[in-house]
């Protein structure tokens, strides 16, 4: 499918790292661009970088985790637009802790923003993309949607979820003309860095070596993490190639582990948490991934 100059984009959770690169980067490619926000009083760094660009992108506010909100939002870009070609799932919300300290309360918020929030924008905007017979949904899940992510509960659970749905959907829409593309991002440069502790529940003595762990992967992640643009590229490519597949793996760890936790058993993945030194821990899993994650790779950036 190869886009026109008038095709419509509505790109969520615009305001910073991959969602914003990724309105710039299809408003340069020649798409009119809805970048969602929450508030745009906020969004100074976006329109900064528009505007230095040279590109337009429109900003609507819209919380994902609020059905009113969205319907109210896409309400205006289906007024001025006329319609949506291309609905980009990005934005949400970290989630950290492991499975039994994480409160139920938690799992909800962050499923309410991850999941819930991308099936309220696709209720909106899929009617009319059935019409046409035409059509674009690209949904960003994470590298943590395929592999039980330590320490991660709510993130992983959400995301892994978001797989599931997308896959799914993809099948259901693809008699209508309509694709659908995933793209698993692992460790990118983003604002989730300086929020990746106040999203985290913290843990008791019991599991605080899976915490410390978790923190020591993105760490390694943040010494070596891929530009947000270059997810961006990867998005416009699945909107615009003649050769769509279902996913796409992209960003520091996530091609690697995507493409070795098949050919590892279940049973040398739950050996992993057997190993009581840390150390001996982060050679394992490096060697299990192929990607560095020892004390020595976070001074290698």
């Amino acid at each position: 499918m190869t886009e026109t100059q008038s095709d419509v984009a509505v790109v969520t959770g615009a305001n910073s790292g991959i969602g914003r690169a990724i309105a710039l980067h299809l408003a340069a490619q020649g798409l009119s661009v809805y970048g969602t926000v929450r508030d745009i009083g906020r969004a100074t760094k976006l329109q900064a970088m528009a505007a230095e660009a040279g590109v337009g992108v429109s900003l609507v506010e819209l919380d994902v985790a609020d059905s009113a909100s969205v319907e109210a939002g896409l309400a205006r870009v289906l007024d001025e637009a006329g319609r949506v070609d291309v609905l980009v799932n990005n934005a949400g919300v970290g989630g950290n802790g492991v499975v039994e300290e994480v409160t139920i309360e938690r799992y909800a918020e962050v499923m309410n923003v991850n999941l819930h929030g991308a099936l309220r924008c696709l209720k909106v905007v899929l009617p009319g993309m059935r019409e046409r017979r035409h059509g674009t949904i690209v949904n960003i899940t994470s590298v943590a949607g395929r592999f039980g992510a330590v320490a991660q509960a709510p993130y992983v659970a959400s995301k892994w979820a978001f797989e599931g749905v997308s896959e799914e959907l993809a099948q259901e829409l693809a008699g209508f003309g309509i694709r659908v593309a995933i793209i698993e991002p692992g460790v990118t440069k983003s604002a989730i860095f300086a929020k990746n502790v106040e999203d985290t529940t913290p843990a008791g003595p019991a599991y605080e070596p899976h915490l410390r762990r978790m923190f020591q992967f993105y760490a390694a992640g943040h010494a070596h993490a891929t530009d947000a643009f270059e997810v961006a590229k990867l998005v416009h490519h699945a909107i615009t190639t003649d050769a769509p597949v279902l996913r796409y793996p992209v960003s520091w760890a996530g091609p690697e582990i995507l493409a070795r936790r098949p050919r590892m058993s279940d049973e040398d993945w739950v050996a992993l948490g057997t190993i009581d030194d840390d150390d001996t821990y982060y050679r394992a899993f490096s060697d299990a991934f192929g990607i560095d994650i020892t004390t020595a790779a976070l001074g290698e950036a």
